[in-house]
């Protein structure tokens, strides 16, 4: 155990009072101003300078150690879920952190309080650029839609769109610490796709002439029906989901629907995986609106690339771990989750991983997820960090300069990796009906 981690503990009511602020004021992707502007008083009571992201929530803090070495990303997530039957969700919003996210963000503060401390950067080499990142969670895809329209964002996901903005340049490797039930790290997770799905027909009265309509409600159940039927044929090996919600199925019950809206993703293990069952899904889609003679407006947006946690720095979180609690255990195993993290669009281009902390309980992103254990949440949380940036960055930040150099990206540059997400963009309607019947149909 370094004297570094130790320092957490004597930061423990500034940890908790800060997870219990942000569990209180829940806010979503891209709309976290309440929780960043306390957190940006709290860095800066610390002595911290920041760098404001602005228009959107979030900053970075950096410190150097005064000595050459590699620089290490720290983050930690602002934005809450949505989930209006959870006791504590917002009244007015349905916002509530049934994601930890309050915890990480109260445990990224504990770190950057104990390295703010004099002679806690002695032993390391480098620098540390802690970051409080908004909008993990990918939903409110209309609203970021707006922003995008807006030219406020470009990207869904905080960490996609901080990379794009140069919050990381110069960063080197990258680590985050997600609040679970139990400590642990695994091989990954899946990424995604993001979409929205317009069916688009023509109105009538429902009752006196549903006959002059093109009922575009049921062009959607019947592509929702016709994606369902697709599922058996994606190889388990691709962990494949698509599940999507309707956000908008009509105006009003005595008029044929002119316009419904869904929301959806296409996750899988792999780009190519996503790709392929992408193209299948958006076949299904738009064959039932041509059926009954609607149009279909599909949006496809990157959403987060599948996250590939470095192996050496699987062990490193493991071994951190272990030197602070050896009595307590910790799982490493190569499993693929079928969540997503736009942790994985920081993965593509610099070696990062993304363990998991205890101290919640419940389902996440349910109604009954809790931090029950703020200690091990939080506290334990920070000092595992700590330790982990002892692991990396002291011993002339040996082992971290080990894991860089061995590190192969799946793409060369943050602009190689950003070219590829602008590349898999595609919008528009994908039915053109022509006046002698024939239609031509598009499902790329």
């Amino acid at each position: 155990m370094s004297t570094l981690a130790t320092r957490a503990e004597k930061y423990r009511d500034m940890i908790i009072a800060a997870q219990d602020y942000i569990w209180e004021n829940p806010e979503t992707g891209y709309k976290e101003w309440k929780t960043t502007k306390y957190l940006e008083e709290q860095y800066e009571k610390l002595g911290y300078t920041l760098k404001k992201a602005g228009d959107i929530p979030g900053f970075t803090a950096e410190l150097d150690t005064g000595r050459e070495g590699p620089t290490l990303l720290i983050l930690g997530e602002l934005d809450s879920l949505i989930c209006p039957n959870h006791p504590d969700a917002d009244k007015e919003t349905g916002a509530v952190h049934c994601c930890g996210h309050s915890a990480q963000s109260a445990a990224l503060l504990g770190v950057a309080a104990a390295l703010s401390e004099d002679g806690a950067l002695d032993e390391l080499c480098g620098k540390i650029r802690l970051c409080a990142v908004p909008a993990e969670e990918l939903i409110e895809i209309e609203y970021r839609n707006s922003l995008i329209e807006k030219g406020v964002i470009k990207y869904y996901g905080g960490k996609g769109e901080f990379l794009r903005r140069g919050f990381f340049d110069g960063v080197d490797l990258a680590f985050m610490v997600h609040t679970s039930s139990v400590f642990t790290v695994r091989g990954g997770s899946v990424g995604c796709r993001a979409k929205k799905i317009s069916y688009k027909g023509v109105s009538a009265h429902a009752g006196g002439a549903p006959w002059n309509g093109v009922n575009a409600l049921y062009a959607a159940t019947n592509g929702l029906s016709a994606a369902n039927a697709m599922r058996e044929t994606f190889p388990e090996s691709d962990l494949i989901r698509f599940h999507p919600i309707i956000t908008h199925g009509g105006e009003a019950v005595n008029a044929i629907p002119e316009l419904v809206t869904i929301e959806a993703y296409v996750r899988g293990k792999t780009f190519e995986a996503i790709e392929k069952a992408n193209v299948k899904i958006n076949r299904a889609l738009v064959g039932a609106a041509l059926s009954i003679g609607a149009n279909i407006e599909i949006d496809d947006m990157p959403g987060y690339s599948p996250l590939y946690n470095n192996k050496d720095m699987m062990v490193m979180c493991r071994d951190a771990f272990k030197s602070l609690y050896p009595d307590e255990e910790f799982g490493m195993t190569d499993h693929i989750g079928t969540g997503s993290t736009d942790m994985g669009d920081i993965a593509m281009i610099m070696p990062a991983v993304h363990p998991y902390c205890a101290g919640a309980v419940g389902k996440g992103h349910g109604m009954d997820y809790y931090i029950a254990d703020p200690d091990k949440a939080c506290v334990k949380c920070a000092a595992w960090q700590l330790e982990m940036v002892h692991f990396l960055l002291s011993d002339g930040a040996k082992l971290a300069r080990k894991i860089v150099d061995n590190f192969q990206p799946t793409f060369k540059s943050k602009e190689e990796f950003l070219g590829y997400l602008d590349s898999v963009q595609l919008h528009g309607e994908r039915i053109k009906y022509n006046d002698d019947g024939s239609a031509e149909i598009s499902w790329k």
